[in-house]
């Protein structure tokens, strides 16, 4: 098993990776402190309150953890993972749902998660061509969990986005021990964002893009509960914010950005929630996610690979060892109550994707171009412009 107390030892020495291929990686490397999120100035989308962090740890349980490839001139990639918990997810799994928006992309394990409706691994979001060495990471960090010395099958979830414009994809600079760092050190609490972990080489609207987080808390009279977005952003289309078209050319006459915006391109949307709900309505709930991809200027389109997860923490709906060997009853949120989780769902994925772009850093690539964070204090006067803010 992975040994945590070496991790501080390891974030400080370079690491021999593939090839002659030398990578220093920490979890932190290209984050933005400085610049705001988007509710920070105002853009605060919908009419739900979001949780103390505004994050999907808001959701009590699940953790995150990221790490970040910087090297030279041709790493640019990462890992970021989501634990629904922190024991044993092979043997306290979680009711999960998968919703397919265009599926020209790769999220591995949904068909098992389809069929039986459930997440048994970690949840990581890496690039196109390290989906196998996350998968590896998982499989061997699961099979050394306490308890697992029998298990045989490992259902490994894996999301991806092409970060090939920024980062050399093809040298495959992610390894297995990345992965499972990134589930040793995953935590509760402020989630980072922007370009960092598997955010690091992604282009969102033609600017850096990278990844979001927001939260919602639904009213005690709509339940009380909790919902979490994750995002990895990494498409295009005409970026929207809070419904006002903007195009390159109305911030600063397009001269910071690096290329020019394309529908194609990939979004992955990890969504938690402490309410008891069936894989069926996660899967409903997954599936409105894509509302909010489409406030924002998508349209999925043909070379886009949009994909949305959701899973329960609520400890009612569990499928635990003792209960997968004998008849049980399940709490079950009913159908008449799901729209504000619906509405929170939409919300939070929007507002993620802003603060996807909002807490971007600039980052050179390989070719090499420049792939610069949205400008924030001319996209905020362009709004106020248009009467939006």
């Amino acid at each position: 098993m992975f040994d945590r107390s070496l991790l501080p030892l390891f974030l400080s020495t370079l690491l021999t990776a593939t090839g002659s291929v030398v990578l220093s990686w920490t979890p932190t490397a290209s984050a933005n402190d400085t610049d705001p999120r988007a509710r920070e100035v105002g853009i605060a989308p919908g009419n739900h309150a979001p949780g103390p962090h505004n994050v999907i740890t808001d959701v009590a349980g699940v953790l995150v953890g990221q790490v970040t490839l910087i090297e030279g001139d041709a790493v640019r990639t990462g890992v970021t993972a989501i634990l629904p918990h922190g024991g044993n997810l092979y043997q306290d799994k979680v009711p999960a749902g998968f919703s397919q928006g265009n599926g020209y992309g790769k999220m591995m394990g949904t068909t098992q998660v389809i069929e039986l409706g459930e997440v048994e691994t970690p949840i990581l979001l890496t690039n196109t061509l390290s989906v196998p060495e996350a998968a590896a990471g998982i499989i061997e960090w699961t099979l050394q969990q306490p308890g697992n010395e029998q298990v045989r099958s490992v259902n490994a979830v894996v999301g991806e986005t092409n970060d090939g414009r920024i980062n050399d994809i093809r040298l495959r600079a992610v390894r297995p021990e990345h992965a499972i760092a990134a589930i040793e050190t995953a935590s509760d609490g402020a989630v980072q964002e922007g370009s960092v972990g598997a955010g690091v080489g992604t282009v969102t609207f033609g600017w850096k893009g990278g990844i979001g987080s927001s939260s919602r808390v639904l009213a005690d009279e709509l339940g009380g509960h909790t919902i979490g977005v994750l995002v990895q952003t990494n498409y295009g289309g005409t970026l929207n914010v809070l419904g006002v078209p903007i195009t390159p050319e109305d911030l600063h006459g397009g001269t910071d950005v690096a290329t020019a915006t394309s529908p194609d391109g990939s979004i992955m949307i990890i969504i938690a929630t402490d309410a008891p709900l069936s894989d069926r309505n996660l899967e409903r709930l997954a599936a409105r996610a894509f509302l909010g991809v489409g406030r924002t200027g998508s349209a999925m389109s043909n070379g886009s690979g949009d994909y949305a997860l959701a899973f329960s923490t609520a400890e009612s709906v569990r499928r635990t060892t003792l209960r997968r060997e004998q008849p049980y009853t399940l709490e079950d949120w009913p159908n008449e109550l799901m729209t504000p989780l619906f509405e929170a769902t939409v919300e939070a994925t929007e507002e993620a994707i802003y603060n996807a772009l909002f807490k971007a850093s600039d980052v050179v690539g390989i070719h090499p171009q420049r792939y610069p964070q949205i400008p924030v204090q001319s996209l905020l006067d362009f709004l106020r412009e248009k009467g939006a803010l």
